[in-house]
């Protein structure tokens, strides 16, 4: 009788991580798992640490103590191996980021060609296909201030796919949109977690926190308050801080 198979180990641990901005605490005692195809959807109130939390997984901003693991491996400190790790990790920002003075197809050609060492041809090759799927094809020769929010928003997920990262990172994607716009990005982002892909995403969007996550993480004064499925987050929350949140952000 072949013995059952060990679960998965996941492959983003964080273990009691704090974080400080001079007297503020931002992080207080942070303890999650990620696993690999998870959705998670980090919510909570402005300033209650979400996106700190974020950008500390890739040590965009470094940890007071603690650890921050990746498939298995600490997150070094600083140097190449930092630098390594980072790239398989990706990251889409409120405010796009984007190089001004490159074309979008350079823009997700530039982090294959330089940390992945791929060459020109096969890096344009994906990044055709990545503009393609996020809807884009027609943009690639065009520089961002051509482009409205929601299609910089789209280049800049392709750019981050391109690495071909075992992890995505979503700091508030929709956040700096109109609207309009706002659909655009969260289909791509839908169509990512239906294929799979490990994402940790930090929104106020609680339509695509309901479609999309396996979990939700509440945060409030820097601490994960709870941590559920959707279903059970939006009709049971276990807290009278997560009740409160969802009756004014919900009423809107």
């Amino acid at each position: 009788m072949t013995a059952p198979a060990a679960e998965e180990s996941p492959l983003v641990v964080l273990e009691g991580v704090n974080k400080w901005f001079g007297s503020v605490h931002a992080l207080v005692d942070i303890d999650l798992e990620v696993h690999r195809g998870e959705v998670l959807v980090v919510v909570g109130p402005s300033g209650s640490g979400k996106s700190t939390l974020c950008r500390c997984i890739n040590r965009l901003e470094p940890i007071d103590s603690g650890r921050v693991v990746l498939d298995g491996r600490p997150l070094p400190v600083e140097g190449r191996a930092l630098a390594r790790m980072r790239a398989d990790v990706g990251m889409v920002f409120q405010s796009f980021n984007l190089f001004a003075h490159l074309s979008v197809l350079a823009n997700v050609t530039l982090g294959p060609r330089r940390v992945r060492k791929v060459g020109r041809a096969e890096a344009e090759s994906r990044a055709m296909a990545l503009l393609e799927r996020v809807g884009i094809a027609d943009k690639a020769h065009r520089h961002p201030a051509e482009l409205s929010g929601g299609q910089a928003q789209r280049a800049a997920i392709a750019r981050a796919l391109a690495m071909e990262p075992k992890l995505m990172l979503f700091d508030e994607p929709t956040s700096a949109l109109d609207p309009e716009m706002i659909g655009e990005v969260l289909a791509v982002m839908l169509d990512l977690a239906r294929d799979g892909t490990t994402m940790v995403v930090v929104t106020h969007e609680m339509g695509f926190a309901r479609s999309a996550a396996r979990r939700i993480a509440f945060m409030d004064g820097g601490r994960i308050v709870e941590i559920a499925p959707p279903e059970m987050f939006f009709e049971r929350p276990a807290t009278e801080r997560a009740r409160t949140f969802l009756s004014r952000i919900l009423a809107h």
